[in-house]
């Protein structure tokens, strides 16, 4: 998808239009225990109760809708190791399509479940950026399916988009908006919608110590994306994709946060906000909470992304 125009806000707003008939309109949540412990106030925008229980049913469904009818009778097909792939296969359900899904090896039980239940076939491969990607083409070879990229596609990102659209439309504004990144569709598709809504609001986005690509690339000023990730954050082991970097490039702020803190975040969320998020959703309100500094006093919009647990593994119950 490097060689697709970067989308636009006019593209985000089509989006939404598109997905309207689609997607839930998530909740925005408070808790004034946790205003009290960022010294902030702090509103959630809950993308784990979206359908598919992620904010990837946007990007999904916006690509999905997107295509010809021709393209669509030959159905779609992706990699992902999980929120995207049960997107995808619950997109695909809405439009009678078929669905294919390469997941890597170590992929999240839960999420795995996911894609099965929506309908997909499932393809299997190492846990590789480069075996992903070559089982894609295989598949896609074998098939004709469209290629639906988890966070590179123009119209995945410009879809991703339109949860950051919705919160600053219901309660903004704000000075801050807090979001994950790994891949990046969220984190520039929340750019867009701030470009259309909200130039002045800072974009900050979380990001795991283990997998701290998107920071080193945008100190950088360039894509730095050889390492291999180690963290809990299962959703947030991507690369930073091309197009999604040229996004954020000067655009925004990362935190980057330990394993450790993001399991203390998600289970404050799961005892106070009484929401089942998972660590990748987590490590917004983990971000802020460890440098509380830069969000005093200030209104924060964050981004609870997932909430795909699975439920026989959380990392508090580990022995």
């Amino acid at each position: 998808m490097s060689d697709s125009p970067l989308p636009c806000v006019d593209d985000l707003l089509a989006a939404a239009a598109r997905i309207a008939p689609h997607a839930s309109v998530t909740p925005v949540l408070h808790s004034r225990a946790l205003d009290g412990l960022a010294g902030a106030s702090l509103l959630f925008k809950g993308e784990h109760l979206q359908r598919g229980g992620a904010f990837k049913f946007r990007g999904a469904c916006n690509a999905v809708w997107s295509l010809d009818p021709d393209q669509a009778a030959r159905g779609v097909v992706t990699h992902s190791s999980g929120n995207h792939g049960a997107a995808l296969a619950l997109a695909a359900r809405t439009r009678g399509i078929a669905c294919n899904v390469v997941v890597p090896q170590g992929a999240v039980g839960a999420k795995l479940a996911n894609i099965a239940r929506h309908g997909a076939t499932v393809w299997r491969c190492e846990a590789s950026i480069a075996a992903r990607e070559a089982m894609c083409a295989q598949v896609q070879a074998q098939t004709g399916a469209s290629l639906v990229h988890p966070y590179a596609d123009p119209r995945v990102i410009a879809g991703q988009g339109t949860a950051a659209l919705e919160l600053l439309r219901s309660h903004g504004p704000f000075d801050v908006l807090v979001v994950p990144v790994g891949g990046g569709g969220l984190a520039s598709g929340t750019r867009l919608a701030l470009q259309a809504l909200a130039p002045q609001t800072r974009l900050v986005l979380a990001e795991p110590e283990g997998a701290a690509d998107t920071a080193r690339s945008l100190a950088a000023g360039e894509r730095r994306i050889d390492f291999t990730p180690d963290t809990l954050c299962d959703g947030l082991r991507t690369t930073l994709g091309a197009p999604n970097f040229a996004l954020l490039h000067g655009a925004a702020e990362v935190i980057t946060v330990a394993d450790s803190a993001t399991v203390a975040a998600m289970r404050l969320l799961w005892q106070v906000l009484k929401q089942v998020v998972e660590p990748s959703s987590a490590i917004a309100l983990a971000a802020i909470l460890a440098t509380p500094q830069r969000f005093a006093g200030q209104r924060v919009g964050v981004v609870l992304s997932g909430g795909n647990v699975d439920l026989d593994a959380l990392p508090w119950a580990r022995a």
